[in-house]
């Protein structure tokens, strides 16, 4: 693939370096934060997308609020992009519409980590066993470095929304520190910023016997940057049935897409 990174922060450096590794051909960067006009491996830093080649696919991790413009300057010259950025979901169904509109490609997740979604659907089940037993409560926390821009984080959300969704008993994240005892049915889900923590999310049942805690810990950015990798491998290998290789699928996917069956 000739890939394109948008954002060449820590993630960003990592995307490049481990895209060579792979095979890939990183075409250029965008960067408007830096001097540089070259990467450590040389590839052509730019100010913005207009100033982009003609890459197989953008990999987008930026901030929330530059995210959705530069996923419409992408599909708009019909590039297929895959988002690692949160904390713009908030825009995703006008998001979804222009990716219709422009018949472009779009792969989004709140986590790339393969790990992080073993742990989604373990917290999930073990959430669907505790549900019959009140005397188990539910909550949590996630711990993540202190330059991260987004509170809750990504993973969070995703992580309460597959918790709720296997329980009666609890019906409503909570995200800020509470001034009250939560109520019954809300399951209260704070962040911590910190250090230089890559992301640590943690969920517990307590009762008051016992207490039951899944934690999921990212030791560094090394699985994010191997899932995004392979779904952008995926997004560019198998289009439409009977379409040629090598075309990007067309529409709006998720890493569930890309993980299929397995999990």
């Amino acid at each position: 693939m000739n890939i394109a990174i948008i954002g060449y922060g820590k993630m960003g450096k990592l995307l490049e370096v481990r895209a060579l590794e792979r095979g890939h051909q990183v075409v250029g960067i965008v960067e408007p934060y830096t001097l540089d006009k070259t990467s450590l491996s040389g590839s052509v830093i730019c100010k913005t997308i207009a100033e982009l080649k003609e890459p197989d696919l953008g990999i987008e991790f930026t901030r929330p609020d530059t995210a959705v413009p530069n996923i419409k300057d992408l599909i708009n010259r019909k590039i297929p992009v895959l988002v690692g950025t949160t904390g713009w979901y908030d825009q995703l169904d006008q998001v979804k519409q222009a990716v219709e509109n422009a018949g472009a490609s779009l792969l989004w997740a709140s986590n790339f980590s393969l790990g992080v979604h073993l742990f989604y659907r373990i917290a999930g089940f073990a959430a669907k066993l505790a549900d019959p037993f009140p005397e188990y409560d539910v909550g949590g926390w996630e711990a993540h470095h202190n330059k991260k821009a987004d509170s809750p984080s990504g993973t969070a959300k995703t992580l309460v929304e597959r918790v709720l969704a296997e329980m009666t008993r609890k019906q409503k994240p909570v995200w800020e520190i509470l001034q009250r005892p939560p109520a019954a049915e809300e399951l209260h889900y704070p962040s911590l910023r910190l250090g230089s923590a890559p992301g640590i999310h943690t969920l517990i049942f307590d009762s008051p016997a016992d207490t039951i805690e899944i934690t999921h810990t990212a030791r560094n950015r090394e699985g994010l940057v191997s899932g995004a990798l392979t779904a952008a491998e995926w997004l560019l290998s198998c289009p439409r049935p009977g379409g040629p290789a090598g075309e990007a699928r067309r529409g709006v996917f998720t890493i569930d897409d890309v993980l299929g069956s397995p999990l």
